[in-house]
């Protein structure tokens, strides 16, 4: 049988089909014709495009808490946030009556707290507190000294079975040309009178490395504990690195107490080191402690069981300063007790950034 024409036009197309795809006869159609006469093809495209699924929409972005954590804010909120960080100022007093005795008992409203001279509002206030106790008690060792040191060492004794109580630690330091730990803190009395009574012997007194090591280690034994030196030297400072400057300002940061027993083996101030009872009288008073001046060495177990009652009568006051001071900067502190009374508490403290 004889193919008609229409049948071998079909058969034509069907191989042609099978050798080039549908788009490429279309780009074939295309060129043979003149530019005027070619059609478009983005009508094509976007017909092929059209067929896959539609984009999604760009997500919203998700609303920012304020109260998230900084790192999680877009720059330019960050840039604007005002960081405020009020901490609470605490000061520890000591109230004593006109016997010089400590005064127990004293009521909130007899107290008044003055920064740079502005009252302030009282938030905390502590009869007799009961926080903790952090004690570095730094025994002069040096030769100038180490004539009374068998005294020192019995009164030290003593003192450390008195002060004691549950929760309170203490540590000893050897204060010579070098300041040496000789038994940290700790509560095991056994363990810290052997230690005192291991005191060597030094060739110089170090006492501004003393007051800086003791307040720096001090500081970080927690918030929640008094801190307190109590320093049994003759005054006679010889050795330090450091100066009378540093050794204040790590004193004042510490916030610690400072209680100095001045030991004289000359009682004529032109035999003694004058100058160096004043540098600690000024610390000691900035730091809120005492300085006592035994006129025998036998006074020592008297000046002890002083600071011993004291530290058990203490208040404890605390403010939110209001105004803020700059940072960095040195604010005064000052306190009023109603009635016939004395009262010690550290003089200043140093603002931290802001």
């Amino acid at each position: 049988m004889r193919p008609t024409p229409t049948s071998a036009r079909f058969a034509i197309l069907v191989c042609l089909a099978a050798i080039f795809p549908v788009g490429a006869l279309r780009a074939q159609d295309q060129t043979d014709r003149p530019p005027w006469a070619r059609k478009s093809t983005s009508s094509s495209s976007s017909a092929t495009t059209n067929t896959a699924p539609p984009a999604a929409p760009p997500a919203a972005p998700s609303p920012v808490n304020p109260l998230d954590n900084d790192s999680e804010l877009p720059a330019q909120q960050q840039r604007g946030k005002i960081h405020v960080n009020v901490q609470l100022v605490s000061v520890l007093a000591s109230v004593l009556d006109n016997h010089n005795r400590p005064a127990p008992d004293v009521p909130r409203e007899a107290f008044q707290i003055f920064e740079e001279g502005v009252e302030q509002k009282l938030e905390v206030f502590e009869s007799e507190t009961q926080q903790p106790l952090d004690l570095a008690l730094m025994i002069d060792a040096s030769l100038s000294a180490h004539k009374e040191i068998a005294f020192e060492q019995e009164a030290a004794s003593h003192f450390i079975r008195q002060v004691l109580g549950p929760g309170d630690r203490l540590s000893v330091y050897a204060v010579g040309e070098d300041v040496n730990q000789l038994a940290g803190f700790s509560d095991n009395v056994a363990e810290l009178q052997a230690a005192v009574h291991k005191m060597p012997a030094g060739s110089g007194t170090s006492l501004y490395d003393a007051i800086i090591r003791a307040s720096r280690t001090l500081e970080r034994r927690g918030e929640d504990r008094r801190r307190v030196i109590i320093l049994v030297t003759d005054a006679g400072e010889t050795t330090s690195y450091a100066d009378f400057d540093a050794a204040r300002k790590a004193a004042v940061q510490s916030g610690a107490l400072l209680y100095t027993i001045v030991v004289r083996p000359v009682k004529n101030e032109s035999g003694r080191n004058t100058a160096g009872e004043h540098a600690l009288e000024t610390i000691t008073d900035t730091m809120g402690g005492a300085m006592f001046y035994p006129d025998a060495i036998q006074e020592l177990d008297g000046i002890f069981d002083r600071i011993n009652r004291e530290l058990r009568t203490q208040y404890r006051l605390g403010y939110y300063p209001e105004p803020r001071g700059p940072a960095n900067t040195y604010r005064k502190i000052e306190i009023k007790v109603t009635g016939d009374y004395q009262v010690r508490h550290r003089k200043t403290y140093l603002t931290g950034p802001q």
